[in-house]
């Protein structure tokens, strides 16, 4: 059945209906029944009409494409004389449903059986047997063994090519040659290994020697108490024609001793100062030859670097060395007027390691402090005046010293021949600079050395010698510094003077290691070993150069001592058991300058 159709039908029945609304009631109701259930096509749309008909309820309508127009509503009919109202016609229209089918979630069931399959009862045909396993495998290593050597082949044969190449012999042209001789590569590796053959070669040893003696020979006794020359440096590129003016030892390589030289005056081209670093084990030639532009008065090893060594010259400059640099200074003072313009003949490094200082001073009384690494400028600078002075207020300065410990007061040696003590800071009772009223005065020439005791198991460090060309040697205590200064002129008085001397005395210094024993040198070229614990007025030991001793060096250890000449020449001697204390030696010596007290 189609829309039209329905809609007819529905007419019919409306129809039959507003013509007999009361009588046809029921009947209408009957027949409409009846013809959709005789038509019997569509019982939902049957089902809708008759229970909308029976509940008589109002359906809401709406209109669809496709259906007819809704009929217009129709006065009920009256039942027992009360009028129902008006009456809706139902309205048909067709729907569309979509099933969805959902399956049901699937339930894992899981039990405490094993959940594994058992191998052995399905054999796995992938699986390789054991003689297939070994087969392959020898052949991985066949394999192998057939690279590796191939590999040792190729090394082989590379090194017999290498082999067959270094054997094979290169001929340099004269041009090649003439090259590399005179460049300065190889002239600096011949000179390095050279030095360093020489220092293997230098092996004493007395391949003659008996063992079979039982007891050495008399001279041999003797020897190890004897000041005997055990080495002399000399060379005639270096030192002809030069004097030298200062000596100093390495603290770090106890081998290496430095000499300062003064100008050569027949050899105007040559430089005006030398520094040679000499070395035990290497007899003929220097370990380091350093230059300067002008003499070279005072050198000094830095106990804080062993690789620096400074100078002062004769220019006022102060000059400092590098062993891993080249001939020249790396670092020099400028000639200002706000550092030295005269002679610089005292040099000393006092401080510890993280905080030492170059003290300097000059022949116009100028007294400097440095920082070894920066020398543009001084950090500190006192003027040493004396007001007592006939001509000029200024004090030439020839040597100075520390005493053990010390760093803001010193002892400076004059050239008019008196010591005065040296204050960098005001302290109490004294101020900063000369205290002129406190001199040691006793010399009657210029004081050319001055000399605090080291430390020693007593306390000595308050005296010091003075040698001067006057031809004597003094030793003095020095006054505390501590105490305040005197308010009056006040002359100290030496505690010993030594005149066992027939020319100018240039240098004198304590032993390092024997608390009595000290050495001194002079114009006659004699080297006198003293020790105060046996004689006071004469020297032990000594021996004679021929040519004058400018100047002296103890070696560290007290075993050595070195001596430098007017002719160039470095002398080092062996001391022996001279300089080697016993138990008793410092107890001796005090009662002895209890004694000179007195």
């Amino acid at each position: 059945m189609d829309t039209q159709d329905i809609n007819d039908l529905v007419n019919s029945l409306v129809g039959d209906r507003a013509r007999s609304p009361s009588s046809q009631a029921g009947t209408g109701a009957a027949r409409l029944s009846r013809e959709a259930s005789g038509i019997g096509r569509d019982r939902s749309i049957s089902s809708a009409t008759s229970i909308g008909t029976q509940m008589g309820s109002p359906v809401p309508r709406a209109a669809t494409p496709g259906m007819a127009a809704s009929p217009p509503a129709v006065e009920a009919p009256t039942v027992g004389g009360m009028a129902a109202g008006p009456r809706v016609l139902p309205e048909f229209k067709t729907s569309s449903m979509v099933i969805f089918d959902f399956p049901p979630k699937e339930r894992i069931v899981y039990n405490k059986e094993m959940q594994t399959v058992d191998s052995a009862a399905e054999p796995d045909e992938n699986l390789l047997t054991e003689e297939e396993i070994e087969r392959r495998v020898q052949e991985i290593r066949a394999k192998d063994e057939a690279v590796r050597a191939a590999k040792e082949e190729e090394r082989a044969r590379r090194e017999a090519e290498a082999k067959a190449r270094e054997n094979e012999i290169r001929r340099l042209t004269d041009e090649q040659r003439a090259s590399i001789l005179e460049s300065s590569e190889f002239a600096a590796f011949i000179d390095q290994r050279s030095r360093v053959m020489e220092r293997a070669l230098d092996e004493e040893y007395d391949f003659m020697v008996d063992y079979t003696l039982a007891a050495a020979t008399e001279a041999e006794d003797a020897g190890g108490e004897q000041l005997k020359l055990a080495l002399e440096f000399h060379d005639d590129r270096v030192s002809r024609g030069r004097s030298v003016m200062d000596l100093a030892w390495s603290s770090r390589f106890p081998e290496l001793v430095a000499a300062a030289y003064n100008r050569n005056p027949m050899a105007p081209n040559e430089p005006d100062g030398v520094v040679a670093i000499w070395n035990t084990h290497l007899r003929e030639r220097p370990e380091f030859v350093f230059y300067a532009p002008s003499d070279v008065l005072r050198v000094s090893f830095s106990d804080f670097n062993p690789n620096i060594v400074v100078g002062g010259a004769y220019s006022g400059q102060i000059l400092l060395w590098d062993t891993r640099a080249k001939a020249f200074p790396v670092l020099k003072t400028p000639l200002t007027a706000s550092g030295h313009t005269h002679p610089v003949y005292a040099l000393n490094v006092v401080g510890s390691t993280n905080a030492h200082q170059l003290i300097s001073a000059s022949t116009d009384g100028l007294v400097c402090s440095w920082q070894l690494d920066m020398l543009a400028q001084p950090q500190e600078a006192i003027e040493l005046t004396h007001p007592a002075h006939l001509r000029t207020d200024e004090v030439s300065v020839t040597c100075l010293d520390f005493a053990d410990n010390e760093t803001a007061a010193f002892v400076v040696g004059t050239a008019e021949g008196v010591a005065y003590q040296v204050n960098r800071y005001d302290r109490a009772g004294s101020k900063a600079g000369l205290n002129g009223f406190d001199a040691y005065r006793a010399h009657a020439a210029p004081i050319n050395s001055l000399n605090f005791h080291p430390p020693a198991a007593a306390d000595f460090t308050d005296l010091f010698l003075t040698a001067s060309s006057d031809w004597t040697v003094r030793l003095w205590r020095a006054r505390p510094t501590a105490k305040p200064a005197s308010t009056a002129p006040a002359d100290i008085k030496p505690l010993h003077v030594f005149d066992a001397f027939d020319d100018y005395v240039y240098d004198a210094r304590w032993s390092p290691a024997h608390p009595s024993v000290f050495a001194s040198v002079d114009g006659t070229g004699r080297l006198a070993l003293w020790n105060l614990n046996q004689d006071v007025e004469l020297p032990v030991q000594s021996v004679t150069s021929g040519r004058a001793l400018n100047k002296l060096a103890w070696d560290r250890p007290g075993r050595r001592i070195a001596a430098g000449g007017a002719d160039g020449s470095v002398y080092i001697y062996d001391v022996g058991d001279l300089s080697t204390p016993r138990p008793d030696d410092c107890a001796k010596f005090a009662r002895v300058v209890a004694d000179l007290s007195s």
